[in-house]
């Protein structure tokens, strides 16, 4: 086994991604939702701070008497409202919420925090990878991906020597688990 195929091993969906999604859900699953309609902004913001705090508890497990900041929580949570609902997705959030979303809108959050903090393990563990490798090494180590995962490529990235491969190798060993995963999720 190369020091490629033992990174590549630990980048595994099932180790970084999934993990993150099941801990995500396990901290949706362990809120005890709200019984009544959120109807007021500051109601909202609250939940969804406190919220937004409970998952990253969960994911990164930390412990559960760290306070958070709600400024920086309620950031994340913005940012991953964004993703799903656009530019102002905090609004958008607030009135499905009101409208009686309140889990459809926690499920979102959960989903984009997990897969944020995901990448960002994923990301780490590729660049500490690469940073202990020498120039040479880390080109020899962008052709043995290329001999090993580049007929899962898209041909314009793997053409002309795949100089883009190389050249852009942190990059391709931090979309890989992604890779992975679309490829295990195929006839499911």
């Amino acid at each position: 086994m190369t020091e490629l195929d033992r990174l590549l091993e630990t980048l595994d969906p099932a180790r970084t991604l999934d993990v993150a999604s099941a801990r995500a859900d396990e901290a949706l699953n362990s809120l005890p939702m709200p019984k009544a309609i959120t109807a007021t902004w500051n109601d909202f913001q609250d939940l969804m701070t406190r919220f937004s705090l409970h998952v990253r508890k969960a994911i990164l497990r930390l412990n559960p008497h760290y306070e958070g900041n709600a400024e920086s929580d309620w950031f994340t949570c913005r940012e991953a409202l964004k993703k799903e609902y656009g530019a102002s997705g905090f609004k958008a959030a607030f009135e499905v919420v009101r409208t009686g979303g309140v889990y459809k809108v926690l499920k979102v959050v959960a989903h984009n925090v997990a897969e944020e903090y995901g990448a960002q393990e994923v990301a780490a563990r590729a660049h500490l990878f690469l940073n202990r490798l020498s120039a040479e090494e880390r080109i020899a180590t962008a052709r043995e991906y290329l001999r090993k995962y580049g007929h899962l490529l898209p041909s314009e990235l793997t053409e002309g020597g795949a100089a883009r491969i190389v050249e852009n190798f942190a990059q391709v060993l931090k979309e890989h688990p992604r890779l992975i995963r679309k490829l295990r999720r195929v006839g499911r």
